[in-house]
């Protein structure tokens, strides 16, 4: 016996939405297993003025990939990152790069820019 239009509908629906947001979550797991993306989170560990102005537990939450500023290429990278800790949030500016073969990430730069200054 087939199911009515409404029931097709919400199944649908719902399958889209899932599907949607589990492609979505994916993507956000392969950003942040992403040696360029290592290598930032490891820069902003290790510089003390940035974790004094942020205050511990810092939480690295996930990218706008909406964003127009967020851009990856073979060969460069641009990310604007948020961040948040106890004291302040803001942005993580980072631009990163690799020379051929493709093999190793640099980065070039990278900022912090906090809401309240």
């Amino acid at each position: 016996m087939p199911l009515p239009l409404g029931k097709r509908v919400l199944f649908s629906s719902v399958v889209v939405s899932g599907s949607c947001a589990l492609t979505y979550y994916l993507i956000q797991k392969a950003f942040s297993r992403a040696s360029y993306y290592e290598l930032v989170l490891e820069q902003l560990h290790s510089h003390p003025e940035s974790l004094e102005a942020l205050c511990t537990p810092l939480n690295i939450h996930y990218l706008h990939l909406t964003d127009k500023y967020n851009f990856v290429d073979i060969a460069s990278t641009q990310l604007k990152i948020p961040v948040s800790g106890f004291k302040s949030e803001g942005h993580l500016y980072v631009s990163s790069s690799r020379d051929p073969p493709f093999q190793r990430w640099h980065l070039q730069d990278v900022f912090l820019n906090l809401k309240d200054g």
